[in-house]
């Protein structure tokens, strides 16, 4: 099997969650082979982080754009995708990175909290789906569509306060096979992938605020990925041939318990 990257040269990719973590290091990624990337974010400040990075990939081979997104809003991912069409050109890559989590006992947890996962780790990432496979069948583009999963997509842990953060993940599971099932009935050649790390530094795990000291002291003693290593499983899923498709991605470090 040829790995190549060369068919995206110049072609336009969204992702989100691209301020830091994960979603920063896809884009960069993505700059460095030749893409042209919109960075979404939440807020102006986070935007402003993305745009300052962008000056840091001068010369590379592709360019990266901040838009500002709330993905729990609607109407900012609609805009969003306007103007990502209206000022770079249509969308080849979709790589959904953005996520939340806060930690709580389920039975302690708000209902804030878990709508606020709810649509950001699942609704969001079906709008973002739909609106991406409306464009790319519309101009006939075989595009590709990346769903930051995760390991616990696949299993519920004990350790961790997650409430219903693996819930949201097992939905993505099931969510890229039934995109994968849509495509293929409606004779698309759109690839989609789910990509699930193990613990990754990321502002949810190490550089969380948030998270109680026991847990950061058992975070901090487990072996971990980089960024980066993430970053580099997704590239080599949208590196595979036009007949291949990588449907799911497990990475886990060494070491890795589970």
């Amino acid at each position: 099997m040829v790995l190549s990257m060369e068919k995206w040269m110049g072609k336009v990719a969204i992702v989100t969650g691209a301020t830091s973590g994960i979603g920063a290091a896809v884009a960069d990624a993505l700059v460095e082979n030749g893409l042209i990337v919109a960075g979404l974010d939440r807020s102006e400040n986070r935007v402003a982080t993305i745009n300052q990075r962008s000056i840091q990939l001068l010369g590379k081979k592709g360019k990266l754009y901040g838009v500002k997104a709330d993905l729990t809003k609607e109407d900012d991912i609609l805009a969003a995708f306007k103007w990502v069409h209206d000022n770079l050109g249509l969308v080849h890559i979709v790589v959904n990175c953005a996520g939340f989590f806060k930690e709580a006992a389920l039975c302690e947890s708000t209902t804030e909290n878990w709508r606020r996962t709810i649509d950001t780790n699942v609704i969001a990432l079906c709008i973002m789906s739909r609106e991406a496979v409306k464009k790319m069948m519309l101009n006939n583009i075989n595009g590709h569509i990346v769903y930051i999963n995760s390991i616990l997509g696949h299993f519920c842990p004990i350790e961790f306060r997650m409430n219903i953060y693996s819930a949201t993940k097992c939905a993505v599971t099931a969510l890229t096979e039934t995109m994968r099932q849509e495509l293929i009935s409606s004779g698309s050649k759109i690839k989609v992938t789910s990509v699930s790390p193990g613990l990754t530094v990321s502002e949810m795990t190490i550089f969380s605020k948030d998270l109680t000291e026991e847990t950061r002291r058992f975070v901090k003693d487990r072996p971990i990925l980089k960024a980066e290593d993430v970053a580099d499983a997704v590239v080599y899923a949208l590196s595979t041939p036009e007949h291949v498709q990588v449907h799911e991605l497990t990475i886990k470090p060494v070491g890795e318990p589970h």
